[in-house]
């Protein structure tokens, strides 16, 4: 492998997948730039990242509160302009909600490659996105544990595939009784049993809202029928997908759950990183793996958001703005945990969908459905 160094945007930096980014980036100095990061408001991270990687330019919502120096004001810019910045070829999608919707629309007109873990962009317009991917030659490389499992295996395969297998650790009340999950807390739900991630997307998982959501990226990145998706639990998190084949054979991607293993596959894409800074799988040290059908009376979401998902419009945008602002009631404990389904059916059930939307339509969309669920919680 001798390929030139990859210039980097890292739209999302100081969350979770941002900050896993930056270090492979820091593992590899080599291969790639750090040319942009962009933050919202933690600044105390984004003052770190800056004076470590010396990026081009930054975005920021909060930047005249950086402590740098004076130098940082020539660089600021919007979330858009760091994602189609001229000296940027790749950019890593890490940001939560719908913030990087245009952003990564514009950054695939101009030819960027995409590292995808933001949710939100591929729920609200997957088929719009891949399509115009497609037809700008871009590379959209999920980060995202379960769909870079689908896609590693996939790769290199020309035959028909029969089905998508997407698995789920079952979350932190895999094991609690139904009947106790309305006493669950905030802090009972970030408790992810086997990844380490921001609080939206734990408490996504603890519902199982997550995997509908990487079901519906399934169906758009790999264009693959709704029918032929399924999800089963794995509690172990060690094969985060799988993929069989028309001839009844079934290939698995497996590792510890480590997002830089996923982050590296995207950055070094079409090679494999050169060494590995993670713990490789060892069969020996693993005494089993495990599989359970997923109860859909323990996760009502799973089932809501991919009935309302299907059908397509601006009904899967706001299904995202619905379930930003319930995790958020949730977390600011004016609903409980077994309010989140309930809230975000009676929010959009009057939800006059859009046939092809445009991105502003989307947003609209999202943003309509996460005001009325904002109303719902603040009259009770």
């Amino acid at each position: 492998m001798n390929r030139r160094k990859k210039n980097l945007s890292i739209l999302g930096s100081t969350g979770s997948v941002g900050a896993q980014t930056l270090e492979v980036a820091r593992s590899y100095p080599e291969h790639f730039n750090v040319v942009c990061l962009g933050a919202n408001k933690n600044t105390q991270i984004l003052e770190e990242q800056i004076l470590e990687f010396q990026p081009q330019a930054i975005s920021c919502n909060y930047h005249k509160e950086l402590n740098t120096n004076g130098e940082i004001a020539k660089k600021v810019m919007s979330l858009s302009e760091i994602a189609i910045h001229e000296g940027v070829d790749t950019v890593v999608v890490a940001t939560s909600g719908n913030v990087a919707l245009v952003p990564t629309f514009e950054a695939v007109k101009k030819g960027k490659n995409i590292a995808i873990a933001n949710k939100e962009t591929i729920i609200m317009a997957g088929e719009q996105l891949t399509s115009l991917a497609e037809s700008n030659s871009v590379n959209l490389m999920p980060i995202d544990s379960e769909p870079s499992a689908i896609w590693q295996c996939l790769r290199g395969e020309d035959s028909n595939i029969s089905k998508l297998i997407i698995t789920a650790s079952g979350g932190p009340f895999r094991n609690t009784p139904v009947g106790s999950l309305s006493n669950v807390t905030p802090s009972n739900a970030l408790q992810h049993p086997t990844w380490k991630m921001g609080p939206k997307i734990s408490v996504d998982s603890a519902t199982m809202m997550n995997k509908a959501f990487e079901v519906i990226e399934a169906r758009w990145l790999f264009n693959v029928p709704w029918e032929n998706i399924e999800v089963v639990v794995h509690p172990e998190s060690i094969i985060h997908s799988m993929v069989e084949f028309s001839d009844g054979s079934t290939k698995a991607q497996l590792s510890y759950p480590d997002m830089r293993i996923p982050i590296m596959h995207a950055l070094f894409f079409p090679d494999r990183a050169p060494k590995s800074h993670t713990n490789p799988f060892d069969p020996k040290k693993t005494k089993s793996l495990t599989f359970e059908i997923l109860d859909q009376d323990r996760y009502p979401c799973f089932e809501i958001a991919l009935k309302i998902a299907k059908q397509g419009g601006t009904w899967p945008s706001a299904l995202s703005g619905a379930d930003e602002a319930a995790v958020e009631a949730f977390l600011d404990s004016k609903i409980k945990f077994t309010e989140i389904h309930t809230l975000i059916e009676q929010a959009i059930q009057d939800h006059e969908s859009i046939t092809n939307p445009t991105t502003t339509e989307m947003l609209k969309a999202s943003h309509w459905a996460y005001n009325r669920v904002s109303k719902l919680t603040s009259r009770n």
